[in-house]
C-alpha cells in the first residue's frame, strides 16, 4: 500500500536523468490493475474487478519495498507512485461501485446521486494522496491521519467481491452502498489516527507460535476470503475513531 509503509519516499536527494526501471515497473503493474478494474466492473464482471483491485494492493505495497531496498527512491517515482494511486484507489472503487449498486439510485444526468457519491469517494482519495504527499518527513511515521486510501478502495471492492459471490441484489443494497462509500470517502479526508505498522520490524526473532498462528490465519482467509478481508478492512477503518477517542478520552 502507498500509504501504508511502502511508499516511494518523497524527501529523497535528486538523481540524474533517467527511471529506474524495477520500482516503476511494479508501480505501472499496479495502475494497469486498477484501469483494469475500471473496465472490468463496466463489463459487469465484478469479482474480475475487484481482484483486479486486490493485484493493484500487492504490486502498489511491493514498489515501495523494492525502492527502499535497492535504494532506487526517487521523486519521479513517488510522483508517479501518487498518480498510479489515485487510478487504482480513487478511480477503480468508485467505478466499480457505481457500476455494481450506485447506478440504481435516483435522479438521471448531472443530478444522478449515485455517480456524485462516486465523485465524493475519487475526491476525498485525491485529498488524501496530497496531504500525504506534503505530510512526508513531518508527521509521526506511527500513525496516518485519516485512512488511507488503499484501505478505503478494498473496503468497497470486498464489500462488491462478497455481495457478488453472494449473489446479493444490489438494488436492495442501495442505500448501504451509498452510506459505505461516503463513509469511506469521508474517513479519508478525516483527522482520524490510523496505526501504520510502519514500526514493524519483520526481521526480529518472533516466538515458534507465532508461525502457527500465521499458518492458521491464512487457513481461516482461505475459507471465505471476501467476507473475512472485507471484515479485517471494516474493523481497521473503524479503529481510527476507537483510536482517536481513546487518545481523547487519555488527554
Amino acid at each position: 500500500m502507498n500509504e501504508q509503509g511502502s511508499e516511494q519516499d518523497l524527501d529523497v536527494p535528486p538523481r540524474g536523468r533517467g527511471i529506474y526501471l524495477l520500482p516503476n515497473m511494479l508501480t505501472t503493474t499496479a495502475l494497469f490493475a486498477g484501469l483494469y478494474a475500471v473496465i472490468a466492473a463496466q463489463a459487469g464482471h465484478f469479482e474480475t474487478a475487484a481482484l483486479s483491485t486486490l493485484v493493484a494492493l500487492v504490486f502498489d505495497g511491493l514498489d515501495g519495498r523494492v525502492a527502499r531496498l535497492t535504494h532506487t527512491s526517487t521523486r519521479f517515482g513517488a510522483e508517479y507512485d501518487s498518480m498510479a494511486d489515485m487510478v487504482s484507489f480513487g478511480v477503480a472503487p468508485a467505478m466499480l461501485m457505481y457500476f455494481w449498486s450506485l447506478q440504481y439510485a435516483p435522479g438521471s444526468g448531472v443530478r444522478q446521486i449515485g455517480w456524485i457519491v462516486a465523485f465524493v469517494f475519487v475526491a476525498c482519495a485525491g485529498l488524501r494522496l496530497a496531504r500525504f504527499n506534503v505530510q512526508v518527513g513531518k508527521a509521526d511515521k506511527r500513525f496516518f491521519q485519516g485512512l488511507p486510501s488503499p484501505s478505503a478502495a478494498m473496503l468497497l471492492s470486498t464489500y462488491v467481491w462478497c455481495a457478488s459471490l453472494f449473489e446479493w441484489d444490489p438494488l436492495q443494497l442501495l442505500i448501504p452502498s451509498l452510506l459505505l462509500t461516503i463513509f469511506a470517502g469521508l474517513l479519508m479526508v478525516s483527522n482520524f489516527a490510523y496505526y501504520s505498522f510502519k514500526d514493524f520490524d519483520g526481521t526480529r526473532k518472533v516466538p515458534f507460535v507465532a508461525t502457527f498462528v500465521i499458518v492458521v490465519g491464512f487457513a481461516v482467509v482461505s475459507l471465505q476470503p471476501p467476507l473475512l478481508l472485507f471484515l479485517c478492512f471494516s474493523v481497521y477503518a473503524l479503529s481510527g475513531p476507537v483510536l482517536s477517542l481513546r487518545r481523547w478520552r487519555r488527554r
